[in-house]
């Protein structure tokens, strides 16, 4: 969920949505060959993971966890666990939730230069890193995930227009 520039604009998604669209994740990468396991990017990748393993029918899932974020901003990637699994990639499927910039899809791809990289968003820097994703945002666009929420109340849009 790295920004690249001022974030301008806001996408919330909701725990609904986000099953829908890892969902059609999943029938993306229905026909694309028999997976050995998942790869999930943990934190942001868990949830979409384990949607797209279940939907797969896939058993094994392992975890790299990757850290390059406090809340809003992208520092230096580090790699803080990797899979317990010696591999290079070939038949496994890498997910996460999104694909900004691309620097930690970097790092991971060159830890498994033969897994299929698949993310459920993805913005215009980091796209060209990953094989399949689901959904495009613009780049100034903050994705807000429903892990990071909480039901809060919620000005009505007549109520803004003084706000301005």
């Amino acid at each position: 969920m790295a920004e690249s520039g001022p974030v301008k604009k806001d996408f919330l998604v909701s725990w609904e949505e986000l099953h829908r669209d890892a969902k059609a994740l999943a029938w993306r990468l229905v026909e694309t060959e028999s997976w050995e396991g998942v790869l999930a990017i943990a934190r942001g990748g868990l949830v979409p993971a384990a949607i797209v393993a279940r939907e797969l029918e896939i058993r094994v899932i392992e975890t790299v966890s990757v850290s390059s974020y406090d809340h809003q901003d992208q520092g230096e990637v580090r790699v803080l666990r990797a899979p317990a699994r010696d591999t290079n990639g070939d038949g496994w499927l890498i997910v996460d939730d999104l694909v900004d910039t691309g620097r930690t899809a970097e790092v991971v791809r060159r830890m498994f230069p033969k897994a299929h990289f698949a993310t459920v968003y993805a913005k215009p820097a980091g796209r060209p890193m990953v094989d399949t994703f689901v959904t495009e945002v613009s780049q100034d666009t903050w994705i807000h995930f429903p892990w990071d929420l909480s039901p809060q109340f919620v000005q009505p849009i007549v109520g803004l227009r003084g706000a301005r």
